[in-house]
C-alpha cells in the first residue's frame, strides 16, 4: 500500500513541485493551500505524513501543528519555513514537528527526509528493538507494537520520535547515550546530524514525562556526555 502524504502550503508552485517529486516516488499525495482546509483533509483522508508550511494566511503552520498534535500525536510532520535561524527551528520542533527544512530546499533532500520519517513512524529501527514487545521502565509500560506508553492506567501521548528515543533509553537503563548516538540510532542519518534537533526532542519528551510523573525525573542529563534513564 502506498504511503499517503498531505501537503499544507499556500505556495502553489511549491505544492506542484512537491507533488511531482513525491508521486515519482509512488506516494499518494493530497494538497491543501491553507490551514483549515488542511485540517479538513486530514479528517477525511488516511494520512501517513504531513508536510506543513509555517507561513500561511488565516492560520499559520504553528497553530495547525498544535491542532494536529492534539488528536494525532504520532503522525510525522515535516515543517517547511523560510526562516533559517536556530531559534525558529527550535520553536518549530517544540510545537510538535518531527523535522524542519528551510526554504529554498533541494527536493531530493526533502524526499530523503520524508523516507526517514516514514521509516521511523512505521516501526522502530532494528538498532533499538528488543525481543520483548512490552517493555517496563520504572513507572512506564511501553508497548512497542502498538506504540503506546502507560503510567499506571494513564496513557502518555508521544510523537513517533519521542517514542523511539524513549525506547532507546529504556532498552538500556543506566547507559549514557550521546546526542550523536541518539541521532544515529533513531534518525539513522549520520550525514545530517544536529545536536540541537536531539536537544529539542529530549526536552519535549522530558517535559511530558515530568508532568505525568508529578515532577519525578526519569531522564537524566550527564553533562558533557549525553542522556540516560535513571529510576
Amino acid at each position: 500500500m502506498r504511503a499517503a502524504i498531505l501537503i499544507i502550503d499556500d505556495d502553489k508552485d511549491i505544492t506542484n513541485l512537491l507533488r511531482i517529486y513525491l508521486e515519482a516516488e509512488h506516494y499518494k499525495v493530497h494538497v491543501a493551500h491553507e490551514g483549515e482546509e488542511g485540517m479538513k483533509m486530514l479528517a477525511r483522508h488516511k494520512t501517513d505524513l504531513i508536510i506543513l508550511d509555517v507561513m500561511m494566511p488565516k492560520k499559520d503552520g504553528i497553530l495547525v501543528c498544535r491542532e494536529i498534535r492534539q488528536d494525532n500525536p504520532t503522525i510525522p510532520i515535516l515543517m517547511l519555513s523560510a526562516k533559517a535561524e536556530d531559534m525558529d527551528k527550535i520553536y518549530g520542533l517544540t510545537t510538535g514537528a518531527d523535522d524542519y527544512l528551510v526554504k529554498p530546499f533541494n527536493p531530493l533532500e526533502l524526499i530523503a527526509r520524508v523516507k526517514a520519517l516514514l521509516r521511523r513512524s512505521g516501526y522502530l529501527q532494528r538498532n533499538i528493538e528488543s525481543s520483548k514487545e512490552i517493555l517496563s521502565c520504572g513507572p512506564l509500560e511501553i508497548n512497542k507494537q502498538n506504540h503506546t506508553v502507560y503510567i499506571g492506567s494513564n496513557p502518555l501521548k508521544l510523537t513517533a520520535i519521542e517514542f523511539d528515543i524513549l525506547c532507546l533509553l529504556c532498552n538500556k537503563p543506566g547507559r549514557v547515550f550521546s546526542s550523536e548516538d541518539i541521532f544515529q540510532l533513531v534518525w539513522n542519518e549520520q550525514e545530517i546530524y544536529s545536536s540541537k534537533t536531539v536537544m529539542v526532542h529530549i526536552s519535549n519528551l522530558r517535559a511530558k514525562l515530568d508532568r505525568a510523573l508529578n515532577g519525578e525525573k526519569l531522564i537524566v542529563t550527564v553533562w558533557g556526555v549525553g542522556y540516560k534513564i535513571d529510576y
